[in-house]
């Protein structure tokens, strides 16, 4: 019976004769992933991630210096911004380290793993402030008085 070879996920059975699965340009290579390339991508495109929202957190603390301290939320944003910008330096030194360490040197495996769980929680928290930042919102006065 046909259902008797269907895997749980609506696959086949590769040798019973069902659909096989293309080869297109992206599958053609028979070549194994190289894990160094891979991560030192994701490394890379983080770390342009983080620059930007660097860059606009420090356009964020410019306008909040330009308002001065009578902005209502003035102390708050400040902390809540000066945070999100330290959160995100040591990002990118500790992204900078990841990239330096070879994946495949299994002796490194468990500090890559600890920095990569470092790395993730510490960009969870800058988003969470980011989100209060945006919630005291950071409006940049046209008018000068």
């Amino acid at each position: 019976m046909a259902s008797e070879t269907m895997e749980m996920n609506g696959g086949t059975d590769r040798n019973s004769g069902g659909e096989s699965p293309r080869m297109g340009p992206w599958r053609s290579r028979s070549t194994p992933l190289n894990m160094n390339h891979y991560a030192n991508k994701k490394s890379a495109a983080e770390s342009m991630l983080d620059v930007a929202l660097l860059m606009a957190n420090a356009s964020q603390l410019k306008a909040v210096l330009e308002q001065g301290p009578g902005f209502t939320f003035y102390v708050p944003l400040i902390t809540l911004i000066s945070i999100s910008l330290i959160f995100q330096v040591i990002v990118g030194v500790l992204l900078i380290f990841i990239v330096k360490w070879n994946l495949n040197d299994v002796s490194k495996h468990f500090k890559l793993n600890v920095l990569e769980n470092i790395v993730t929680a510490l960009v969870f928290i800058v988003v969470v402030v980011n989100v209060f930042i945006t919630a005291f919102g950071v409006q940049m006065s046209n008018v000068k008085s």
